[in-house]
């Protein structure tokens, strides 16, 4: 480096963010830096990281390479840099159909990531190596498949190693990797290539998504070079696209103009003026202080623990009750953190004591109708705002005293619960311990019923237990035909019909015409972390599952 700050050269440094702590060093050197050559240019490469010293950032020229936007612009851009005579190098008829078939699913994937959670759990950085990789494992298992005479072509490894291996490794989420197989199912296989029936990707009445050396209705103009032909039947494509092409439902696009509207308006509600006066010519201290009067009238007293535990049998506890106990300790805890901090808010904004930093969060969220931090800390995973929270949380104390009272309830409400999972584990248990089940060997099994509503329930459940509160998100559910149906247009959620939850020993349990359904906390999904998600729910249905898998199809405990 010293070499070539003082003759001029032009240094580059590559994956930076693989050395990050490094990089303090090298901004140490930078500083030091007196009287370098004019000549002298620093190239750093880098993947995003928040650990990359901010002092480097402020003194550089930044450039981002990203992929471009669209599918017609995303495949023309994986077509133009591959060389022609890759095309040729391999002596399989099929491989420049495979590497088409290769580029659109490159493209696929890269574009799913702008539909948010409907697309992905987890944001992926699918990037041109990952296809150049895979376009090498083409050209290998084709061209080993013309050597040994082969005539069929090796199917199960190249999706494994595709779709599994090279895009798979870099999913660490388990249904993001059930997208990626069923990717891999639907645009790999001999039927790409049949005469009789001809493959597309997608097709309407104004485009058609196809293979343009494999679609016999489709046939490109002769005397073209393989990527010539590929590249016009590109340039064709629209540059704009429906959420379809990608399995989506079209209102998928809706909600992704929802979610982004709703992010602006909370940055816009961030940057409102906190001084001044309130609605209704009221300051904004005396807003603050009504709005936590208010909340203070609603909030209930603690329970008593133990005479709950006396209650429902002492040391013959049953195990759905300890839940109840626990979620009655995290309850206690959550209504003592708000009385407290409120209380010495309203001391706060009278001038009785310092005001906090928490105390300052508190009162900013109040002003602006979000839920406070410390108190989000100490509830269930939710993304409502302060009014619809309130009232989220005034129905939970509704189902802890009517269990404590009336004993457990014929329907749980399990959006109601902190650890919902933890329920469903105590059922099981429970189960297990009536019929002398090994618990390792248990599992659950779901059915919607036909009741629509808790109120229409009317018996307790023989075994296992009902259950409300869950959301339909990618697919309606048809009451009438008890299965999955598609969703209706501009309606992005359906509440979903009572469920019955039933414990049963694993070997038991064969299903069929059943979508294994993820079930998460909010429309959050599951995060990077695994956190999130409750359990897998089945629901019917009279169509293939891939289907929903590439429909984004979740159940939710809490809508927005």
């Amino acid at each position: 480096m010293e070499q070539a700050v003082s003759r001029g050269y032009w240094l580059m440094l590559q994956n930076c963010h693989l050395l990050v702590k490094w990089l303090v060093e090298l901004e140490k050197h930078l500083d030091k830096l007196s009287k370098p050559h004019p000549d002298f240019r620093l190239w750093l490469t880098t993947e995003p990281t928040p650990k990359f010293p901010i002092g480097i950032l402020q003194r550089s020229l930044k450039v981002v390479t990203e992929p471009p936007n669209g599918l017609k612009l995303n495949l023309r851009n994986t077509y133009f840099k591959i060389p022609g005579q890759a095309f040729t190098d391999c002596p399989s008829d099929a491989f420049q159909s495979l590497v088409f078939v290769l580029a659109f699913f490159h493209a696929v994937v890269q574009e799913r990531r702008k539909y948010d959670k409907i697309g992905w759990n987890v944001s992926y950085d699918f990037n041109e190596s990952d296809f150049r990789v895979c376009m090498q494992i083409l050209d290998t298992y084709l061209s080993k498949a013309v050597v040994n005479n082969d005539p069929k072509l090796p199917w199960g490894s190249l999706k494994y190693l595709i779709g599994e291996v090279m895009y798979g490794g870099r999913a660490i989420d388990d249904f993001d990797r059930r997208v990626l197989r069923t990717y891999m199912d639907e645009y790999m296989g001999d039927f790409i290539f049949d005469t009789f029936q001809p493959f597309y990707f997608h097709r309407t009445e104004e485009v058609a998504y196809y293979i343009p050396t494999a679609n016999q209705e489709q046939a490109p103009p002769g005397g073209l070079p393989i990527k010539e032909t590929a590249l016009e039947y590109i340039e064709s494509l629209p540059l704009t696209n429906t959420p379809e092409v990608f399995g989506l439902h079209p209102n998928a696009e809706i909600g992704y103009y929802t979610k982004s509207a709703r992010d602006m308006w909370e940055q816009l509600i961030e940057l409102q003026p906190q001084s001044g006066e309130a609605s209704g010519g009221m300051s904004r201290d005396e807003y603050i202080d009504n709005t936590a009067a208010d909340i203070l009238k609603r909030i209930p007293g603690p329970y008593d623990t133990s005479k709950v535990w006396k209650q429902f049998g002492g040391a013959n506890i049953l195990p759905t009750s300890v839940v109840l106990l626990q979620e009655l300790d995290r309850f206690n805890n959550l209504t003592t953190t708000m009385s407290k901090s409120l209380t010495t808010l309203r001391r706060a904004l009278k001038g009785e004591v310092g005001m906090s930093n928490e105390l300052d969060d508190l009162s900013r969220a109040l002003y602006n109708g979000q839920l406070p931090p410390m108190w989000r800390r100490l509830t269930p995973a939710t993304k409502k705002n302060l009014a619809n929270w309130m009232d989220h949380f005034l129905r939970r104390n509704q189902l802890y005293s009517g269990w404590i009272d009336n004993g457990e309830p014929n329907v749980v409400w399990l959006s109601g619960l902190h650890i919902p999972e933890s329920y469903l584990t105590a059922l099981v248990q429970a189960t297990c311990r009536k019929n002398g089940w090994p618990l390792d060997k248990s599992t659950l099994y779901t059915q919607v019923t036909q009741w629509e509503t808790l109120e229409d329930v009317n018996e307790r459940a023989h075994q296992g237990c009902f259950v409300t509160g869950l959301y339909l998100e990618g697919a309606s559910w048809d009451v009438h035909r008890s299965c999955l149906t598609r969703q209706k247009p501009k309606v992005l959620i359906q509440e979903l019909p009572v469920m019955k939850v039933i414990p049963i020993e694993s070997h038991k349990l064969k299903l069929q015409n059943t979508f294994r359904c993820p079930v998460y906390v909010t429309s959050d999904r599951r995060n990077a972390m695994g956190v999130g998600l409750v359990f897998e729910a089945d629901l019917a249905t009279h169509e293939h599952i891939s289907k929903w898998i590439l429909q984004g199809v979740c159940l939710i405990l809490n809508t927005d």
